[in-house]
């Protein structure tokens, strides 16, 4: 991925903290939800809840469909992102520990609601694979699809 696109991707991802993700049904329609997100670069986490259908489509098929875009108030201010990204559920303990801290410097109004039990609420790694940068600040309709390689993500999969 070029620098200037990878950066600009990064900082967008970083000015930002909702997204919509759409996750696969049994019955082959997509389901759209919202999520609150912190990012470490490109790769994204969020907690979810395990008794959600979002929960069980995402075990039954990790593939992941991501959009997030700013608020604008002029067409030639329009920036968003879309993303192909796979799921990964977080394991260990202390990762899920030092998201919980960004994540809270990021969203502090989850902190009345205490550390999330990983029973209950199971920390998603969410890896981009494609990413489509939408930016009319460039030219209206502008729009650039990169794939993401495994330098892209090297030094961010290990927090």
């Amino acid at each position: 991925m070029k620098t200037e696109l990878h950066h600009f991707i990064v900082d967008f991802l970083d000015r930002h903290r909702i997204l919509t993700l759409a996750t696969n049904r049994p019955d082959g329609w997509p389901q759209a939800t919202t999520v609150s997100y912190v990012n470490d670069g490109l790769v994204l986490y969020g907690f979810i809840a395990r008794v959600g259908q979002k929960y069980r489509n995402i075990q039954r098929d990790p593939r992941l469909s991501i959009a997030m875009a700013g608020e604008f108030t002029h067409a030639n201010e329009i920036q968003g992102l879309s993303m192909a990204a796979r799921a990964e559920f977080v394991m260990d303990r202390r990762d899920f520990d030092h998201v919980w801290e960004r994540f809270l410097k990021r969203h502090p109004e989850f902190n009345s609601i205490g550390r999330p039990n990983p029973a209950m609420a199971p920390l998603l790694r969410m890896i981009p694979e494609w990413i489509s940068v939408v930016d009319y600040t460039n030219l209206f309709g502008h729009s650039e699809l990169t794939r993401v390689s495994p330098p892209d993500l090297q030094h961010q999969l290990a927090l």
